[in-house]
């Protein structure tokens, strides 16, 4: 078994203090074939976490690398803000409370938690707990003691950098322990209800769905015995009296799209989308790295992660060129450069927002394919025009409503085989729930520009071809997983 320790920087930790592989996060990013042919297990421990740092990043591709990691960017993102994690904190605060009396009767103002294992034997069943929700290598609690009852106020990484020599120590003791135990998935919840949610925002200006198609989809559900009741971001205290969530609005992991999802995940219901999915594509770096691993074609693309990249792009692509935030939506963050000057000026701008950015060969054509894909197989196909005199399918106006481009539905049959099977195969790089694979169909062949993981789904559009049984076998989608659950 392999394990590799990523750093901030080499003199993190000492060579000689463990057996496993050491290297930084950046040289784990500038060499995709690293480990090539092995699954090693990854250990980052980064200085940041940050969204779109370096060490976001790192974890974010090791899955595509199909290399384990802690912390996953799940754990990462739950634990950047408290209304992320305050879901866990109930449990966790009774956990800690019954440690009082094997503590002599008081909390310290912060606790480091190492793997799993606190300062003592006496912070066990907490520290193992505290893992149990969020598996991180490093994690610093701060406690509110009141006296009879103490309470979370926060929990955060720990980095390496900040330890001191004996908490260093206890660290890399616990780390030796930790590679030597088999790698545990954190637990499932389960619900108690049977029935479906489906998160709206009726004020979303381009919904994945309208609410009419939803009402749409009711009708046909209620025939085959389940219920359709819309909820809204209010709504996640009563989450858990449902059997199973559909997301219908745009989703983002900064928003409450995101807590929905885990909240569901945690609570074991069937979830589109499940939260990896969303991490997976609304990361444009992400999935560029992953469909080339996997052999799925995209356009010719360079990542850029400073100055120097930009010539490398231009020699590399040409002009024009696309260059992309990692995580945009609804061609939000997408431009078009015609030039080197126009290339450094975009990316000087976005890279104070990310460290990493996309640029791609440009590929003009008169329309987009989109397939659906649900469980692995395809859903629909349509046609997605670009928008009037512009060079994609929604053109967002300085001022104004976004204009959008035509659509022309085709049936499955009606498709080209090899625009499906690509789409296909895209899809099931990301997982088993829905998504819409956009392609470009050209003379030098099929390339994917996108997998959706909250694809738009409305009735008199998508649905136009297969007509209802799209909706169909979205509820058996979901049925199908409550009975492998035994509900």
């Amino acid at each position: 078994m392999t394990w590799v320790i990523l750093t901030g920087r080499i003199s993190d930790i000492d060579p000689a203090a463990t057996p496993h592989k050491i290297i930084t996060n950046r040289d784990y990013l500038a060499h995709p074939a690293l480990f090539k042919g092995q699954r090693p297990k990854v250990i980052n421990l980064s200085n940041s976490y940050a969204y779109q740092s370096r060490g976001y990043y790192a974890s974010l591709l090791a899955s595509s690398r199909g290399h384990r990691v802690i912390p996953t960017v799940e754990t990462m993102i739950d634990l950047s803000e408290r209304k992320l994690y305050e879901h866990a904190l109930p449990e966790l605060e009774l956990a800690l409370n019954k440690c009082r009396k094997d503590l002599g009767g008081t909390f310290p103002a912060k606790v480091q938690i190492f793997f799993g294992i606190g300062p003592s034997k006496a912070w066990d069943r907490f520290a193992r707990l505290l893992f149990d929700w969020f598996r991180a290598p490093a994690l610093e609690v701060a406690i509110a003691d009141g006296g009879e009852w103490a309470s979370i106020r926060k929990i955060g990484f720990h980095p390496v950098a900040r330890m001191g020599e004996d908490e260093k120590k206890r660290f890399l003791a616990g780390m030796e322990i930790y590679t030597g135990r088999e790698w545990r998935d954190t637990r499932a919840r389960t619900p108690a209800r049977y029935t479906f949610a489906t998160l709206v925002d009726p004020q979303e200006e381009l919904p994945p769905s309208e609410i009419s198609s939803l009402r749409h989809w009711a009708r046909i559900a209620e025939k085959m015995g389940v219920e359709v009741e819309p909820i809204t971001r209010k709504d996640l205290s009563k989450l858990a009296n449902y059997d199973a969530l559909f997301i219908r609005e745009t989703t983002t992991i900064s928003s409450h799209t995101y807590r929905f999802a885990r909240r569901a995940q945690q609570e074991g219901m069937p979830v589109i989308d499940d939260p990896m999915s969303m991490i997976r594509c609304t990361n444009k770096v992400y999935l560029n790295e992953l469909m080339t691993a996997n052999k799925v074609p995209v356009p010719p693309t360079v990542m850029i992660a400073g100055p120097a990249d930009f010539e490398l792009a231009a020699e590399t692509l040409g002009f024009p060129l696309v260059l992309k935030i990692p995580d945009s939506s609804f061609s939000r963050g997408v431009k078009k450069c015609s030039n080197f000057e126009e290339l450094k000026a975009l990316a000087t701008e976005w890279m104070e927002e990310s460290d990493l950015l996309i640029a791609q060969k440009f590929i003009p054509t008169e329309f987009d394919w989109r397939i659906g894909v649900l469980g692995g197989q395809p859903l629909f196909a349509v046609h997605y025009l670009m928008a009037k005199k512009h060079w994609q399918i929604v053109h967002h106006k300085a001022s104004g409503k976004p204009d959008q481009g035509g659509f022309k539905t085709f049936t499955l049959k009606e498709t080209p085989d090899d625009v499906v099977q690509t789409a296909v195969k895209a899809a099931r790089c990301i997982g088993d729930g829905l998504y819409g694979v956009d392609l470009k169909e050209t003379k030098d062949g099929i390339f994917v520009i996108e997998v959706n993981d909250n694809p738009n789904l409305d009735h008199g559009c998508e649905d136009t071809g297969e007509k209802d049984e799209v909706w169909r076998r979205l509820t058996q989608w979901f049925l199908d997983r409550l009975e492998r659950q035994g509900r």
